[in-house]
């Protein structure tokens, strides 16, 4: 039987095709995945028949493997159910109405949050793995006022994009994802000078959240903050 963990973080993890009795791929600095990324225990449930394709695409089938697989992390010792998945945020109700913890599935339950911290003049940028997936009920903001200020690019058709649709995947390329975003993020800044926040979507950009950073000069919001957020709640 597994022993329960003090305080964890469950974390819902897609398939990667890691062939039964292999050794998964080490993950990178940064990673949802690498235990020394968060300050607290980190476990893992993998979410079965939930791909990298089919979930950005929103597939309504998996939602019983969504809640089987946070209801083994519960009973594992989870106290607080986050996700390796931004789009994921599809399957939040049903997987908070399937357990007794705080779940936040998506960076972006963070987004009505960060338009308050900004004067009416300013906007968000909301860097995603597909842009084209985002349907405006993944938002969380009704108002059109709000609804205005978010400003959306995705870095479809890049490497790390057409790398994480094949099955299996191959080994993360950091480089590949920072390029991409770094050039996303340029775009939607000489567009839209008003940018004050940058919020990332995909659970694959905290690896480049500290570059970003750096390169932009703003603030970078991802689902590693939100995850300290909520376990630094839990007693």
């Amino acid at each position: 039987m597994t022993p329960q963990l003090s305080r964890s973080l469950g974390v819902l993890h897609l398939e990667r095709g890691v062939p039964s009795g292999a050794a998964p791929p080490k993950p990178a600095p940064g990673s949802m995945l690498n235990s020394a990324t968060f300050e607290f225990p980190t476990i893992f449930e993998t979410v079965t028949g939930a791909w990298v394709e089919n979930v950005v695409r929103g597939d309504p089938a998996l939602e019983p493997s969504f809640i089987a697989a946070a209801r083994r992390l519960v009973e594992r010792g989870a106290v607080a159910i986050s996700s390796t998945c931004g789009f994921s945020i599809r399957h939040q109700p049903a997987v908070a109405k399937s357990t007794n913890v705080p779940v936040v599935m998506s960076s972006l339950l963070l987004l009505p949050a960060l338009l308050r911290q900004l004067p009416a003049s300013a906007k968000i940028a909301l860097l995603t793995y597909d842009s084209t997936h985002v349907a405006e009920d993944l938002l969380g903001v009704d108002d059109p006022a709000g609804r205005a200020r978010i400003v959306i690019g995705g870095i479809e058709g890049g490497k790390f994009w057409h790398d994480e649709l094949k099955r299996p995947p191959p080994p993360i390329d950091v480089a590949a994802i920072e390029k991409d975003v770094a050039a996303c993020i340029e775009r939607l800044c000489i567009a839209h000078p008003e940018i004050a926040i940058i919020l990332f979507e995909c659970a694959a950009f905290p690896l480049v959240s500290p570059a970003i950073r750096r390169i932009t000069k703003l603030p970078v919001y991802d689902i590693t903050d939100l995850c300290r957020l909520t376990m630094a709640s839990i007693a």
